[in-house]
């Protein structure tokens, strides 16, 4: 395993330079779901885990587009629910990577809830999330740099950068709850 490591951190000490791009609208991802009453809390509303679900599910396949390889979701970095989204309501979420580290990819999801019959659309939700991808042995492996193309992305990539600093003072930071739990499971 160790072995498998350093041929990983070799190869992307040679392979940095040359390292492949690709750009944000190769990774975006479109779904579209309608509601049902099956769909909702005791409020009427989408419940918000199956909201997650969905944004995770819709994410994955965008990181996964970007990177040709299986990838994990390694954190959900934000989920703002902005409206309720109700029954009969349409759901699209789109997907896009918007910004890359070396093997983690930041997806951002866009929610949108359209009421059909009265031709009415609003923004319902935002999320970012952080997905690594692996190699076949399951370690991380490095990921094309992402290159945005209009100014939207521009904006999305360079406040990435913003934002994967503070994920990582988050991490930094959670390792003490990490252990503190680790250590305290009957809590």
């Amino acid at each position: 395993m160790f072995d498998i490591i350093l041929s990983t951190i070799y190869e992307w000490g040679i392979n940095m330079s040359e390292r492949s791009k690709k750009s944000m609208s190769a990774s975006r991802t479109v779904k579209t779901q309608q509601i049902f009453p099956s769909d909702t809390n005791h409020h009427n509303t989408l419940f918000g885990g199956k909201l997650m679900a969905m944004i995770d599910d819709v994410a994955s396949i965008a990181a996964t587009r970007h990177c040709g390889r299986s990838v994990v979701t390694a954190s959900t970095d934000s989920v703002d629910f902005l409206q309720p989204i109700r029954p009969g309501e349409i759901v699209s979420m789109v997907a896009l990577v918007t910004y890359t580290g070396t093997s983690s990819l930041e997806v951002c999801v866009k929610i949108v809830a359209e009421n059909i019959l009265e031709q009415r659309k609003h923004l319902a939700a935002i999320s970012f999330l952080t997905f690594v991808a692996l190699d076949e042995h399951n370690l991380p492996v490095m990921v094309p740099e992402v290159v945005a193309e209009t100014e939207d992305q521009v904006w999305l990539n360079e406040t990435g950068k913003e934002r994967a600093k503070v994920r990582k003072e988050r991490r930094s930071k959670s390792k003490d709850l990490h252990q503190f739990f680790s250590n305290n499971l009957t809590i």
